[in-house]
């Protein structure tokens, strides 16, 4: 699979920059993204199962939606070559399928003697956070390159 992916260097990256990746969460989606990852959790598969929980009704992974913001990351803001460190997230709030999840990346601090980027990560639906967090990424430096 080839995709089209932007490419930031540390060099080109402002305070408060953003990127923004969109995507509706489809059944296919829950179906793909158990069979790679494993998670079964019939809270994702099974609406009878789900309707006795507390969130009455089948949702998606929360990793699902957690992985829009890597795809932000490696493809968008820094983009090509930026390296995936660490991340600290809070699940706020459910995605169901159907649901248009909407993954953005903001510039919080840059470290350019380390070559490293902390950006404020939240996935919305609608105007709902549904995932806020940080993320720390290695990007790669014009004058190393």
């Amino acid at each position: 699979m080839t995709a089209s992916v932007a490419s930031h260097y540390i060099e080109d990256l402002t305070i408060g920059q953003s990127a923004t990746y969109t995507r509706t969460v489809t059944e296919s989606d829950i179906q793909q993204f158990g069979a790679v990852s494993g998670d079964l959790n019939p809270l994702h598969f099974d609406e009878d199962y789900a309707k006795t929980t507390i969130f009455r009704g089948r949702i998606a992974h929360g990793m699902l939606s957690l992985s829009y913001l890597s795809t932000v990351l490696g493809t968008q803001l820094p983009g090509a070559g930026s390296i995936f460190l660490s991340a600290s997230v809070r699940f706020k709030a459910p995605v169901r399928i159907g649901d248009t999840v909407s993954a953005t990346c903001t510039v919080r601090e840059i470290n350019r003697d380390k070559g490293r980027v902390t950006f404020d990560t939240v996935c919305k639906v609608g105007d709902v956070a549904v995932i806020e967090g940080e993320a720390m990424v290695k990007v790669p430096s014009r004058a190393r390159a």
